[in-house]
């Protein structure tokens, strides 16, 4: 486990090799970027030149492999869980077939969401925090499904004489790089997620793509109960932003999707014709909107102006909205370390008995900082029998039971998590292996890393702690199923570089 956490620093000086390959691209293509707007087909299938959906999964997973290990990428259960819930609640009203999708949180102010290989789909902070309803919130995210469910991104990426072909293969390049080991390498692993992260900029899709994505985005919108005015509404804020920042900034969504008035009008035509609708927003979106405001703050700067707009919303707002506020300034003080304003906050987000499990969450995360492990533990077992179905409740609760020592506790109630969420929450393998090797299971511990590993796509990671599980064996039946594995992790891995090297050539 060693072996791979010394690599992880290297992700921090990757930005401006991220910044350069995504530039050579463009630079590269230029022409072809202003040729685009003749390209993407309109409805039916994908031609046979296009990624398979098969193929675009494994290529979205290889990318996500390095996302996940890009600075900007959130590793926020109670972030990840509901961008995810949200999408598949959308997706369920999809007019076509769509994957199974994956939405993430990406640490950037600018606002912007963009659809990636394979049904995976980003979300930066600044659009959840620019956002003034769940139902804005949606209406972008449905836009971002609409791309995935017409395969644009596959399509953009393999047609022939265009920007896309060539992003592919120097997304494809850096990949293979990664695979091959070294720190240089992982850097260039890296880099890769932002050159797929700019895909959908230097594909610049066709007006006929636009309104495809509108389309399908609205009827998800509208079939999964929200606000279709929250669409124009945000699309008209969209337009804003994008015009006074002249498509930098704020108005990155708006300036990689062009917002024409003839897709304004349609949209709002269509909001017209169909009943008003009332959507109540969540109490989640709420709070980790507040939550997102602290987290994208990356200077003094920033996170004295969002501590001031939570203040602001602390006076002025009711309910909820206020509860939220309060919350964030919690959070943020709990970052910063100061526990007695952070648990002051935390109380006055708690009023009149309101509850949540973001609040249960940061109260035992207080718990924690103050070291007091009995009312982490307390706080914890409470908070989890009243949200059986919260990733980072279950976490937190693992996390306080390892503390108090109880380790057979937490690895059997991590199994049952495991057998429910496993395929969705790849953390549950590793804090099962956190536990296992502190009871002095080493060989169980490196098998289950190695699950974590598989379940993220490091193939490469999974392998090395597969040889060290065996290493460390003395049983032969063991061994003889970790052979098993490690076969298993290679023939995937070859399956991997083949595919890589084809799109590379």
């Amino acid at each position: 486990m060693k072996r791979w956490d010394k690599t992880l620093p290297l992700r921090w000086v990757c930005k401006p090799l991220i910044l350069l390959l995504s530039a050579s691209v463009a630079v590269s293509a230029a022409t072809a970027v202003r040729a685009q707007p003749v390209g993407l087909p309109s409805m039916g299938a994908a031609s046979s030149a296009d990624l398979s959906p098969y193929v675009e999964k494994k290529l979205g997973q290889a990318i996500m492999a390095e996302g996940r290990r890009d600075p900007t990428y959130i590793n926020d259960a109670e972030l990840n869980q509901y961008l995810t819930g949200l999408g598949r609640k959308l997706a369920q009203y999809s007019p076509g077939t769509v994957p199974e999708i994956e939405l993430f949180g990406v640490r950037d102010p600018e606002i912007n969401a963009f659809a990636m290989p394979g049904g995976y789909i980003g979300v930066n902070t600044g659009l959840i925090v620019a956002t003034d309803s769940e139902s804005e919130l949606a209406s972008v995210l449905a836009h971002e499904i609409g791309h995935v469910v017409q395969r644009h991104i596959a399509r953009g990426m393999t047609q022939q004489n265009q920007n896309g072909a060539i992003a592919l293969a120097s997304v494809a390049a850096a990949l293979l790089a990664a695979l091959a080991g070294g720190g240089g390498n992982l850097a260039m692993g890296v880099a890769a997620f932002g050159q797929a992260a700019a895909i959908d900029r230097q594909l610049g899709f066709s007006r006929d793509a636009e309104r495809e994505a509108d389309r399908a985005g609205f009827q998800m919108l509208t079939g999964a109960g929200f606000d279709p005015a929250g669409m124009s509404r945000m699309f008209a804020r969209l337009m804003n932003a994008s015009r006074l920042n002249e498509g930098t900034g704020g108005g990155a969504w708006a300036s990689t999707h062009p917002l024409s008035i003839e897709r304004m009008s349609d949209i709002q035509n269509r909001v017209r014709n169909i009943p008003a609708v009332r959507h109540v927003d969540s109490d989640d979106y709420w709070y980790l909107r507040a939550k997102m405001r602290v987290m994208q703050g990356r200077d003094a700067l920033s996170l004295r102006s969002a501590s001031q707009q939570l203040q602001d919303e602390s006076r002025t707002a009711t309910g909820v909205r206020q509860s939220a506020a309060y919350y964030g300034l919690a959070y943020g003080e709990l970052q910063r370390g100061n526990l007695a304003a952070a648990g002051k906050n935390l109380e006055l987000a708690s009023a009149d008995g309101r509850t949540s499990p973001e609040l249960a969450k940061l109260g035992i995360d207080l718990a924690f900082a103050q070291k007091d492990v009995p009312r982490a533990l307390a706080l914890a077992e409470a908070a989890w029998k009243k949200y059986p179905n919260r990733y980072a409740i279950s976490m937190a609760y693992v996390q306080a039971l390892q503390n108090a020592g109880r380790h057979d506790a937490a690895q059997a109630f991590l199994r049952d998590r495991i057998k429910q969420w496993g395929e969705d929450e790849p953390a549950f393998y590793q804090m099962l292996a956190q536990s296992e090797e502190s009871t002095g299971d080493r060989v169980g511990a490196r098998r289950e890393m190695a699950r974590y590993y598989i379940a993220v796509g490091a193939l490469p990671a999974a392998e090395a702690q597969l040889r060290q599980a065996r290493d460390l064996s003395r049983d032969f039946y063991e061994q003889s199923q970790i052979d098993v594995q490690i076969k298993e992790v290679r023939d995937s891995l070859e399956e991997q570089r083949r595919l890589l090297q084809r799109f590379k050539s």
